[in-house]
């Protein structure tokens, strides 16, 4: 069972590490609370997923323009400082969410707009929290925290829809936004707390736990280090691939945008439904990380989010054909058998996706040296936050052409052909070895 269950070694090794984890998972569960107040306001407001899909226009440029740039910022300055910075802005937008749903304004553009200062803001602050990471754990215990990371943040993505979408139904948006304005005071507590961490910095060395620290480079972020980043990264193939092959899973087969239409006209059973949805995804990847232990020794990183990728494609595949079973027909009552299938459907789509997660962040961590990690989180920012934003878009477009439940299926199969296109374009990512880790 030890080798079974998840390995918390970083927790005890780094007490920097152990209090971020913590204090990020408080906030993270307020974050879920917004997340599906904002698309169930929207949604309220115009009856559209295409409107609920603009919000990922709305948060994905913004989102690129911060994530690429504040990578350039995280290589030369205080990585401490930068995500203190961004996070208050974080604070600030969330607490004008509450404040605008308390107010009754009503207004689409108004929701637009909070959207996107807040990526905005997400896209400094993510990659920096992210970068801070190898310099609180020696690169042995990195697959075993990025583990907890994810194990964290799927525990919260499956308690805060429900209780999101349990808060707005019982009570109203303005509630579910002050609650994660009070919890995000963790995450600001946790960076607080960080001692002062300049590029190249290491709380634990790679020959031992002795701590090292180095000055930070001298020069400055701007487009030229962008551009230095994305020439590096052009000649890095498993790198890149991290990132292609995620972005074929979550700009082609994310679902989530359909979710709050499923609940009405699809399923039944309105905010309730579209909780356990987003809920579900969460608990396939609880799962696969509580039993994650015997996944910190693999040596097949590549190969191992290849399948994974596979299997998110046909789960999401499997998903829309329940919905095309299940007709849409606006139901009274919640249809259970089709429910049922639906949310383990899910499920196995979220353990494919942690196991996913684990391991191209392990391979952006280990193959790319520090004066490069902080760009390279950059664009790893963009394209887990940004392309599930595409995919919103696009899932959206194409619920609007021929219903969710063929929206659903068409990117699960699509994920998968463009998948395996691309590992048919760099055979060498199948046989990536974390021992003799190469970029």
């Amino acid at each position: 069972m030890p080798r079974l269950l998840i390995d918390t070694t970083p927790l005890q090794e780094s007490p920097d590490f152990r209090r971020l984890w913590a204090g990020l998972g408080l906030s993270s569960l307020g974050t879920q609370l917004t997340l599906v107040a904002v698309g169930l306001e929207v949604y309220a407001l115009t009856g559209s997923s295409f409107a609920v899909g603009g919000i990922g226009i709305a948060a994905l440029v913004p989102l690129v323009i911060t994530g690429l740039y504040g990578g350039a910022v995280l290589d030369v300055h205080d990585r401490r400082k930068v995500a203190l910075s961004s996070a208050i802005v974080l604070w600030v937008v969330t607490a004008l969410l509450a404040l605008q749903a308390w107010l009754d304004v009503d207004q689409l553009w108004v929701l637009y707009a909070l959207v996107a200062v807040q990526h905005g803001a997400y896209g400094i602050n993510s990659p920096a929290r992210t970068a801070i990471i190898p310099m609180l754990v020696p690169p042995r215990s990195l697959p075993a925290a990025n583990a907890l990371q994810t194990l964290v943040f799927n525990t919260t993505l499956m308690v805060g829809p429900v209780v999101g979408a349990m808060l707005v139904a019982h009570w109203d948006y303005e509630i579910a936004y002050t609650i994660d304005a009070v919890m995000f005071l963790a995450a600001l507590w946790a960076m607080l707390r960080l001692p002062a961490l300049p590029p190249g910095t290491v709380l634990y060395a790679h020959d031992g736990d002795a701590p090292v620290v180095s000055t930070a480079p001298t020069r400055r972020p701007g487009l030229g280090a962008v551009v230095e980043g994305l020439r590096y990264l052009s000649t890095q193939p498993n790198v890149r691939m991290t990132f292609l092959v995620d972005l074929a899973a979550m700009v082609l087969a994310m679902p989530r945008v359909l979710f709050p239409a499923i609940g009405v006209v699809v399923l039944g059973g309105g905010e309730s439904t579209t909780g356990l949805l987003t809920a579900a995804i969460a608990v396939g990847g609880v799962v696969a990380g509580l039993l994650s232990g015997g996944l910190t020794g693999i040596r097949r990183q590549g190969a191992m989010i290849v399948w994974s990728i596979t299997v998110w494609g046909l789960g999401v595949a499997a998903f829309g054909a329940v919905l095309i079973a299940a007709g849409r027909t606006t139901p009274s009552h919640v249809l259970v058998p089709a429910l049922v299938v639906a949310l383990v459907a899910l499920a196995v789509c979220g353990a494919a996706d942690n196991v996913s997660a684990i391991f191209r962040q392990s391979i952006l961590q280990t193959a790319a040296p520090d004066d490069m990690r902080g760009r390279l989180q950059g664009v790893f920012i963009v394209v887990v936050a940004g392309g599930p934003r595409a995919g919103d878009m696009w899932l959206g477009t194409q619920a609007h052409w021929w219903g969710e439940g063929m929206a659903a299926l068409v990117g699960g199969l699509s994920c998968i052909v463009v998948l395996w296109l691309l590992v048919r374009w760099q055979r060498g990512f199948l046989a990536y070895d974390a021992d003799h880790p190469t970029p």
